[in-house]
């Protein structure tokens, strides 16, 4: 394997933990673990055992949180503390053939699932605005697929899955730049139609005071000169 596909891959790596962080790991070790692909030095302990239950259990526990609206958000929130870092690990590692971990490799993998993590979360809670969790479900499956197939192709054709990774942050950022300027106008039109509600108000509760004052006056008795009110008399003549 070049220089070039272990550099592709150890791109790959990062990109995919800013996703799904435990299956990245886990499908790397199993890969490992059945001889699919020689690991660098520094990515062994992928393979182990404890590792490999390690990652399974997280990735299970993952795999139905991230299905709930709203606690996926939480999810990725508190992920961030561990997908960036372990981002930055796969990728350094991938491209240390002693198993030192290079600063370069460390922030270019940082930098990486810094991008696909913020591409996930944004999508994410975006479609926890709407009501329903159909979307958000299939969100969900489709990064699961994602991760799949990215990992399936980074071991078998690698520059094809850099071309699927980077075909997808493209989509995915033109779809939230798309939804934050529909959300962003919707809520200006909201904005102004409040404001036109309050200044009719405004002109509206003027007129109806006075209307309700003039009907009050309307029903007083009038006063004569003498400033009582007039009293007609009537004469009964016998």
């Amino acid at each position: 394997m070049s220089e070039a596909h272990v550099f592709v891959i150890g791109i790959l790596l990062a990109w995919l933990a800013g996703f799904r962080v435990y299956l990245t790991v886990f499908g790397i070790g199993v890969a490992g673990l059945l001889g699919w692909i020689e690991l660098p030095q520094a990515l062994h302990p992928a393979q182990s055992w404890w590792a490999l239950g390690a990652s399974g259990s997280l990735a299970l526990i993952e795999f139905f949180t991230d299905k709930i609206p709203g606690v996926d958000s939480i999810s990725d929130f508190i992920q961030t503390l561990v997908r960036i870092p372990a981002g930055a690990f796969l990728t350094a590692a991938a491209l240390s053939p002693d198993g030192t971990l290079g600063t370069g490799a460390l922030l270019a993998g940082a930098g990486v699932s810094m991008g696909s993590h913020a591409l996930k979360s944004g999508t994410r809670a975006l479609l926890n605005t709407s009501p329903e969790p159909g979307s958000n479900w299939l969100a969900s499956f489709a990064e699961d697929g994602l991760v799949l197939a990215g990992l399936a192709l980074a071991l078998i054709h690698p520059w094809l899955a850099l071309s699927l990774v980077v075909s997808v942050s493209i989509f995915g950022a033109l779809l939230i730049w798309w939804a934050w300027c529909m959300l962003t106008r919707g809520f200006r039109k909201l904005v102004i139609c409040l404001s036109r509600c309050s200044c009719s108000l405004r002109n509206i509760l003027p007129l109806r005071r006075k209307a309700v004052i003039s009907t009050s006056n309307s029903s007083l008795p009038k006063e004569g000169n003498n400033g009582h009110p007039h009293v007609r008399h009537t004469i009964f003549s016998n």
